[in-house]
């Protein structure tokens, strides 16, 4: 019996090209001026110089808060998957929702698979690379509008990375359920492989241009998607 849902986003429940073609662009040319601007302020200073620690430790050498709008715009091309960058994509994003810049689409079969299985009993969750913050800001802000209260947890890379299986017993143990419970779904095998290796049940959601899986049950859209057996 499935007693709870855990999802990714990105070509789970939303397109890839909404990431990658209209948030990562609008974080890249509001990172220099949003850094001017707030370069005093706690929150902003908390992850720069998170992100100043990281490059520190990977290139011998601490970057001065003035180079990083060059070095973090690199972080973002090549999608690099660190706290440090995602909460700043995260408050960057969050002026955005703010001025209405940009509105989450849903995929059509997402809002009426949710509310079916709320409806039955089951709890809901979203696991993501990006921050809990921007998973907040996604979900307040979609064509369908703020659905973020169907969502018991929104799990973020601070209890591990998506393909290392630690971080899925992490969640099972938050979630308060065993992993055989606990059905995951995302269009990347690698993660599914770590939580399969937990016990998590896995379904692996194919989107053209995706690569059907041999190792998980497929399913094109999560209409007809079985949470029971």
């Amino acid at each position: 019996m499935v007693r709870y849902m855990l999802m990714d986003i990105e070509g789970t429940l939303i397109s890839v090209a909404f990431v990658r073609e209209i948030l990562f662009p609008f974080a890249k040319c509001r990172l220099a001026p949003f850094l001017h601007e707030r370069r005093y302020d706690p929150d902003v200073l908390q992850w720069t110089t998170v992100c100043q620690d990281a490059l520190e430790l990977e290139t011998g050498t601490r970057p001065a808060y003035e180079e990083l709008p060059v070095m973090l715009t690199g972080w973002i091309d090549q999608d690099r998957k660190l706290a440090g960058l995602k909460a700043l994509q995260g408050m960057i994003w969050d002026e955005g929702y703010r001025q209405w810049e940009f509105v989450l689409e849903l995929y059509s079969y997402v809002l009426p698979a949710l509310t079916e299985w709320r409806a039955s009993g089951i709890r809901l969750g979203i696991y993501s690379s990006g921050s809990e913050q921007a998973q907040r800001l996604l979900f307040g802000h979609t064509n369908v509008g703020d659905v973020t209260s169907l969502f018991e947890h929104f799990f973020d890379t601070s209890v591990g990375e998506k393909k290392t299986t630690s971080s899925y017993r992490l969640i099972s143990a938050q979630i308060g359920l065993p992993p055989h419970h606990i059905l995951f779904l995302s269009d990347a095998e690698g993660e599914l492989d770590a939580a399969a290796m937990t016990g998590f049940r896995t379904a692996h959601i194919v989107r053209p241009g995706t690569d059907a899986s041999t190792r998980h049950p497929v399913h094109h859209d999560l209409a007809h998607l079985l949470i029971k057996g």
